[in-house]
């Protein structure tokens, strides 16, 4: 399933409308908003609201719960981006293995020099460097390169693209 993602994203965004990107910014800005609230603000009816969430859901629109807290509150402070260079042969075993290192929120492949692209967490310098460590003892990884996250520029957004899509004139409509 996860190796049909990028298609699956590519149908999700081929059927959705202005409609759907209008009740998906609202409730970006107020996730907690009931139904006929939803209703209520976009000026559809309750059933439209209903049947479109559950279309929503089907084609895999929303993302965890998980996805919106925060590691600092659970006493991760420190974001780190790990590049890894892999041997090829080994990925697939690889990969199960950073699946279950618990400070790896997320692992991307990569085109470029580098093979992996991870994002972790840790408490503390010291944490980060048995992190790595973690990592490195994975068969099949050759090397890493570790990049310290100073600050968050640009945080997580959907609604700038949201926006777009049902904007006038957008190619939703």
């Amino acid at each position: 399933m996860r190796g049909d993602l990028p298609v699956l994203m590519l149908r999700i965004m081929q059927r959705m409308d202005g409609t759907d990107a209008r009740l998906l910014a609202a409730l970006a800005r107020e996730p907690r908003r009931t139904v006929v609230a939803l209703a209520q603000k976009l000026g559809l009816s309750r059933n439209t609201v209903q049947a479109r969430m559950a279309q929503l859901e089907k084609k895999h629109a929303f993302l965890t719960f998980e996805r919106r807290i925060n590691p600092v509150a659970l006493g991760y402070p420190l974001t780190a981006f790990i590049s890894v260079h892999v041997q090829q042969q080994k990925l697939a075993q690889l990969s199960k293995d950073l699946a279950a290192v618990p400070e790896i929120l997320e692992a991307y492949g990569l085109t470029g020099s580098a093979d992996i692209l991870l994002r972790v967490v840790a408490l503390d310098a010291e944490d980060l460097f048995r992190i790595n460590g973690k990592i490195l003892a994975c068969p099949g990884v050759d090397r890493t390169d570790t990049a310290l996250a100073m600050q968050e520029l640009v945080p997580f957004r959907i609604q700038p693209l949201l926006e777009r899509l049902s904007g006038p004139g957008s190619a939703a409509d």
